[in-house]
């Protein structure tokens, strides 16, 4: 993933074959973060903010769809994605940006979830049929998102 120069505030990145499948292979496992995974607080007693609970657990699902249904669109967005002979280029707004980083965030932070929430000696994890894809999602995930907030950070190659 190479950052190419842009034009009119747009980042525009060039990503080989492998790179542009990789990248949606991650992307189609979107959204991970299992629902009512975040609690509205931890140190509430049991069934105080039940309400409240509800209600976030309700507006995170909202999202969760709305970020599907723009996920598609950005996907099928034939002016976004550009074919090139070794890959494709794919052009985004700040706001693109950073909100394929949230998305990309929710795939690493789900495949963490879902792997068992490991420490820092995660790598030491049993890889089998059933973990192995959320290790891979975590990783790739993580890839694209460092990639991505270098250029933010303005340090990008």
């Amino acid at each position: 993933m190479k950052l190419v120069p842009a034009e009119q505030g747009k980042f525009i990145f060039r990503l080989g074959k492998q790179e542009k499948q990789l990248l949606l292979a991650v992307l189609d496992r979107y959204p991970l973060i299992p629902p009512a995974y975040q609690p509205l607080s931890k140190s509430a007693p049991a069934g105080e903010n039940e309400t409240d609970q509800h209600l976030l657990d309700e507006a995170l699902a909202e999202q969760r769809r709305e970020n599907k249904k723009l996920l598609a669109s950005f996907l099928k967005d034939e002016k976004r994605f550009k074919e090139t002979e070794r890959g494709c280029r794919i052009t985004l707004s700040a706001p693109d940006l950073e909100w394929l980083l949230q998305v990309l965030n929710d795939v690493r932070v789900g495949s963490w979830i879902l792997l068992g929430s490991p420490d820092e000696n995660w790598r030491a994890l049993e890889l089998n049929e059933t973990t192995a894809p959320h290790a891979w999602a975590m990783e790739m995930a993580g890839w694209f998102q460092m990639n991505l907030l270098a250029v933010l950070q303005g340090n990008a190659k």
